[in-house]
């Protein structure tokens, strides 16, 4: 199995990387590439020497990696590529391997943040919500304007505009005007685009009542090489307070669905 392989993959020097969602993503294409390379099994301590990551760091992608499939622990103690690796690596079954494993992760993440969690990309010109993860406590927006009329109103849309270059946001929006929604949506595109030219990739994208009276969205990137992607959740007004702790945490548990799109 070929594995991408991580930028600086086969440096000497010791990883001092700073640990983020992107940089974790890096580290854990490192140890699936070593790991890739054993048939039958290599223990933690080759592992590290081979990847040159610090102990602590190694451990808790050893315990992400085995908990999302994509490796497996023998009774050894030794570590082989997991189910989930396989799956995504096959190219009959990558498509459905892919989606079900991002459903997966939405679930877990909804679970864990205690709101409805959205997957969203833009594609072929369109905003394209794909999967959502809800449930009796945790409801998705209702959609009464199609996210794709409505990316200048809503968390996830402007999320994935943030990633266009100025040209595309330019095109999107000659397509797709701005319409006002509630009384907070921002209808002037200059505005818009001032706003998208501010946002800092590292900062949570917030709607706060733009798309919908009574709910408030946070949208993240999910940087996975040039596509333009985003994880995002909703939550009622009443639960406002909630939002910017729940944004956070989406960002750091976004590292999953980035390795999963990047295998």
């Amino acid at each position: 199995m070929t594995l991408l392989q991580p930028p600086g993959g086969s440096s000497e020097e010791p990883e001092r990387e700073p640990v983020t969602p992107f940089g974790s993503v890096r580290h854990a294409l490192r140890v699936l590439e070593t790991v890739s390379r054993y048939r039958d099994g290599i223990d933690e301590d080759a592992i590290a020497r081979r990847t040159r990551l610090p102990t602590g760091q190694l451990d808790q992608l050893l315990r992400m990696l085995c908990r999302e499939g994509y490796l497996a622990q023998l009774e050894d103690g030794t570590y082989v590529v997991g189910e989930a690796l396989v799956l995504l690596g096959s190219g009959v079954e990558r498509a459905r391997a892919l989606r079900e494993r991002l459903q997966a992760t939405l679930d877990e993440l909804r679970d864990t943040v205690g709101a409805a969690v959205y997957f969203g990309r833009y594609q072929d010109g369109e905003l394209e919500s794909t999967q959502v993860a809800d449930g009796p406590t945790t409801p998705a927006v209702n959609q009464w304007v199609d996210f794709r009329s409505a990316a200048h109103a809503t968390a996830i849309g402007k999320c994935l505009l943030s990633q266009l270059d100025h040209d595309r946001r330019l095109d999107h929006l000659s397509r797709h005007k701005t319409p006002r929604l509630t009384s907070r949506t921002i209808t002037d595109e200059r505005l818009l685009l001032t706003a998208l030219d501010r946002q800092p990739p590292t900062v949570p994208v917030l709607d706060l009542q733009e798309y919908a009276v009574g709910t408030v969205c946070a949208a993240v990137p999910v940087t996975a090489g040039s596509a333009v992607r985003c994880l995002a959740l909703s939550l009622p007004v009443d639960q406002a307070h909630r939002l910017r702790r729940a944004a956070e945490v989406l960002s750091q548990r976004a590292a999953p669905v980035m390795l999963s799109l990047a295998i």
